[in-house]
C-alpha cells in the first residue's frame, strides 16, 4: 500500500499529466496537419498517449526508481504512441504527411522526458539540500540483516529516507517490536522496514495489521534464501494461479530478436572495424614473445550450461594448469605482452567471434572455464540462474568491480546477485548503459585487470 504522508508529493503526478497534455495538444496544433475537428483530434491523440502511458507504467516514478528505467519506459512510449499517431493520421487525414508527424512524436517525448528528469533530479537536489520531499523511515531487525539498507539510507541522502532510529530484534522480540510500533505511531513514522527472517508469521501478522490500520507503508528486508524473484510472475491455467518464479525477460521472441540484432551489427562491426587489423598485429607480437597458438580457446559454460569454445588472444605461456587454475595477480605464467593486452582488456576482442556465431551475447554474465563453473555451482547458491541466458564479453557484475579473480567468497556472491539483477531486469537501454560504463573502466584503468 502507499501511505498519503507526503506534503506535496501527491501533486507531482497530477502536475505532470497537466504539463504533458499541454505539450501533446499544443504540439499537435503547430506540427501534424490541420483537420476539420482540431478538438476532437487532440482529445483523440491526448486519450491515445495516455492510454499507452498506463499501459507501460511511464508515471510510475518514484523515488527509487533508476534514470535507466525512466529512459527504457520513454523508448518503448516513443514507439507505441508513434505507431497510434502514424495509424490514426493514416485513418483521420486525408492529406497523409508521414514526416510531419514523426517530428510531431518525436518533439512531444523529447519535450516530456527532458520535464520529467527535471523533476526528477530537482527532487534529488531538493532532497539534499533542504530535506524536502523526504520520508522517515525505521528499521526493524537484527544489525546483520538491516545494516546494508541502514547505510543505504545514510549514504544516500538523494533518495530522500530520513533514518530516524533502528530497533534491533536480540533478546524480547515481542516488547522492542511493540516499542517499534508505538514509536512509529507518537512520531507520525511514513515508513517501516522489517528484517523477514527475524519475525514469526505472528509477529509479521501483527505488523501488517497495525501498518494497515495506521496507513503506514511497511516493506520487508528478505535475506539471500528468501528472495524468489525480482519478477514473480503469475500465471492461471484455467482458474489455477500459478507462480513462475523467475520471468527471463530475453526469452521473450520480440526482446530476443532485438537482443540478437545488436549484438549482430555491434560484434560485426568490431571484427570489420577493428579485428580485420589487430588480429594480425597480435599474431607477430605473440608468437614474437613465445611459441603456441595466438588464440586461446577454453571450453565454458553458456547457455543453458552447454558449453562452447571461447576466443581470447593468448596471453601465457604454454601450460598445463590453463584449463584448472584462475589467473591472479603477478602470475608467472603471463607473458610480458599478455600483461599489456590483459590490463586493456584487448585479449578479450576475439570473444566477438564467439556474439557473431551466437554463442555469446555482447553484454551478459560472463562465462568461467568449466572446472571453476563446475566448483561454483556446488558451491554458491542460484549460481546457475546466470546460465538461463548466453554469457556476455562484459556484464553488469564487472561495471561494478567484480571481475578477475575471485579472492574471497564475496566476489563471488556478488557477482551472482548483480547477474541475477541484470537477468530479471534486462533492457536494450542496460546493454548500452553497460557497454559504456565498460569502455569508461577501461580507459581509465581497472585496478582487478590482470
Amino acid at each position: 500500500m502507499k501511505a498519503k504522508t507526503g506534503r506535496y508529493s501527491g501533486y507531482i503526478r497530477p502536475f505532470s499529466y497537466l504539463i504533458d497534455f499541454i505539450i501533446i495538444n499544443a504540439l499537435s496544433i503547430y506540427l501534424v496537419p490541420v483537420h476539420e475537428q482540431p478538438l476532437f483530434y487532440a482529445f483523440l491523440i491526448s486519450f491515445g498517449w495516455f492510454i499507452i502511458a498506463v499501459y507501460l507504467g511511464f508515471y510510475e516514478v518514484y523515488r527509487y526508481t533508476r534514470v535507466i528505467t525512466i529512459l527504457n519506459n520513454a523508448l518503448k512510449q516513443t514507439a507505441l504512441f508513434g505507431l497510434f499517431c502514424l495509424a490514426l493520421e493514416r485513418y483521420y487525414s486525408e492529406f497523409f504527411n508521414q514526416k510531419k508527424v514523426v517530428l510531431f512524436v518525436i518533439t512531444v517525448v523529447l519535450l516530456v522526458l527532458s520535464i520529467k528528469l527535471f523533476i526528477y533530479y530537482f527532487l534529488r537536489r531538493l532532497r539534499v539540500l533542504y530535506g524536502g520531499n523526504s520520508r522517515t523511515v525505521v528499521l526493524l531487525g537484527n544489525e546483520e540483516k538491516i545494516n546494508p539498507l541502514k547505510d543505504f539510507f545514510t549514504d544516500n541522502p538523494d533518495y530522500g529516507y530520513r533514518l530516524v532510529r533502528i530497533f534491533p530484534l536480540k533478546e524480547d522480540k515481542k516488547l522492542q517490536i511493540k516499542e517499534c510500533l508505538s514509536f512509529v505511531f507518537q512520531k507520525e513514522i511514513d515508513e517501516i522496514y522489517c528484517s523477514l527472517a527475524d519475525l514469526s508469521e505472528n509477529e509479521m501478522a501483527d505488523i501488517i495489521d497495525f501498518a494497515d490500520n495506521n496507513l503506514k507503508t511497511l516493506k520487508f528486508i528478505p535475506d539471500g534464501n528468501q528472495i524468489l524473484s525480482a519478477n514473480i510472475k503469475f500465471e492461471f491455467y484455467d482458474y489455477i494461479p500459478v507462480i513462475s518464479l523467475r520471468n527471463i525477460l530475453q526469452e521473450e521472441r520480440f526482446n530476443k530478436f532485438i537482443k540478437r540484432i545488436f549484438d549482430l551489427v555491434f560484434s560485426s562491426f568490431i571484427i570489420i572495424a577493428i579485428l580485420s587489423w589487430l588480429v594480425p598485429i597480435m599474431a607477430i607480437l605473440i608468437k614474437w614473445e613465445s611459441k603456441g597458438p595466438v588464440f586461446f580457446i577454453q571450453k565454458r559454460n553458456g547457455l543453458n550450461y552447454k558449453k562452447f569454445n571461447c576466443y581470447k588472444f593468448r596471453s601465457m605461456a604454454i601450460n598445463d594448469t590453463a584449463d584448472l587454475e584462475l589467473s591472479s595477480k603477478n602470475d608467472a605464467r603471463i607473458t610480458r605482452i599478455g600483461k599489456f593486452i590483459r590490463k586493456t582488456s584487448i585479449d578479450e576482442l576475439p570473444q566477438f567471434f564467439n556474439v557473431f556465431f551466437d554463442e555469446m551475447s555482447v553484454v551478459g554474465p560472463r562465462p568461467h572455464m568449466v572446472s571453476v563453473a563446475n566448483l561454483y555451482a556446488s558451491k554458491v547458491d542460484k549460481f546457475m540462474v546466470r546460465h538461463f541466458v548466453k554469457p556476455g564479453i562484459t556484464g553488469l557484475a564487472q561495471t561494478k568491480g567484480f571481475r578477475g579473480e575471485v579472492e574471497t567468497d564475496e566476489d563471488i556472491i556478488n557477482r551472482v546477485k548483480y547477474d541475477i539483477f541484470y537477468i530479471e531486469n534486462w533492457s536494450i537501454l542496460l546493454d548500452i548503459e553497460i557497454i559504456f560504463k565498460t569502455i569508461f573502466n577501461t580507459l581509465k584503468g581497472d585496478d582487478k585487470a590482470y
